[in-house]
C-alpha cells in the first residue's frame, strides 16, 4: 500500500518551461538583446542538454549555469558576458511560478492521505523562491534540492540521503511521480521504488526508456491511480 510519494517540482508540479522563457526574456532584455522564438527553443535544448551531462556526472553545476549561455551566444554571435546575463537569469528564475494544471488541487487531496516530499535537482535559490511563491510547502512534509543534498538524481547516492531523512519509509510503500525519464524515472528503479511517468502529449513517446512501472498525462490521474 503506498502511503509516500516523492513529486519531481519542474514541469510535474510547476511549470518550468514558462519560467524559463519568462525569465530568459527579462535577462536578456537587461542585456539589451532583442528575443526570437528562436532563441528561447535553442536556449531550451541546451539547456537541456547540460542538465542531462550534469546528471552523468559529467558536468558541475556551476558549469551548467554558465556553460548553457556561452552556447547560446555563440550560436547566435552575441558578445555580452554570460556570467551576467546568467546571474541576472537566476534572479528572475526564482521568482514567481507557474502551476501545472491540476497541481495545487491534487497535493491539496492527496496529502490528506499521503506523506509527500518533492526532490528536484533545481538549484537551491531559485527552488527555494518557487516554493515559497507557490504556497505548496503547506502540503509537503519535506523538499530535497540536489544542491543541498549534495548529490543529484538519478544516483542512488541521492535518495538514500533523502530516505535517511524521511521517517519509517518502507520502499515497497513509495513512488516517484516525474517527468524526466532520465532523472525521475531512472532514479526511482536505483532507488528500488515504484514509478510514475508523467508527461504531456506531446512529450509521448512509443518506447520510453527507461520503462517506467505507469505513466499518466494529468495530474489528476493520480487521485484514481493512488486508489
Amino acid at each position: 500500500m503506498i502511503d509516500t510519494l516523492l513529486f519531481d517540482l519542474d514541469n510535474t508540479l510547476l511549470d518550468f518551461d514558462k519560467a524559463e522563457a519568462h525569465a530568459l526574456t527579462k535577462a536578456l532584455d537587461d542585456a539589451r538583446i532583442s528575443v526570437t522564438d528562436e532563441m528561447l527553443r535553442r536556449y531550451n535544448k541546451i539547456n537541456l542538454t547540460q542538465w542531462k551531462l550534469l546528471e552523468q556526472g559529467k558536468m558541475t553545476r556551476d558549469e551548467v549555469k554558465i556553460r548553457r549561455f556561452k552556447l547560446l551566444f555563440q550560436e547566435f554571435h552575441i558578445k555580452v558576458s554570460p556570467e551576467k546575463v546568467a546571474s541576472n537569469y537566476q534572479i528572475y528564475l526564482g521568482q514567481g511560478h507557474y502551476f501545472i494544471e491540476g497541481a495545487q488541487e491534487v497535493l491539496e487531496q492527496l496529502s490528506k492521505k499521503y506523506r509527500i516530499y518533492v526532490v528536484t535537482n533545481g538549484t537551491l535559490s531559485v527552488q527555494i523562491g518557487r516554493l515559497k511563491s507557490s504556497g505548496i510547502k503547506k502540503y509537503l512534509q519535506g523538499v530535497f534540492i540536489s544542491e543541498g543534498i549534495g548529490y543529484n538524481k538519478p544516483s542512488v547516492e541521492y535518495f538514500e540521503k533523502c530516505f535517511a531523512q524521511i521517517p519509517h519509509l518502507k520502499k515497497e510503500n513509495t513512488v516517484i511521480i516525474g517527468d524526466s525519464l532520465s532523472s525521475d524515472i531512472q532514479g526511482g528503479k536505483n532507488a528500488g521504488i515504484k514509478t510514475i511517468w508523467f508527461h504531456r502529449p506531446q512529450d509521448q513517446t512509443d518506447d520510453p526508456k527507461p520503462r517506467p512501472d505507469y505513466e499518466i498525462q494529468s495530474l489528476k490521474s493520480l487521485l484514481d491511480m493512488l486508489e
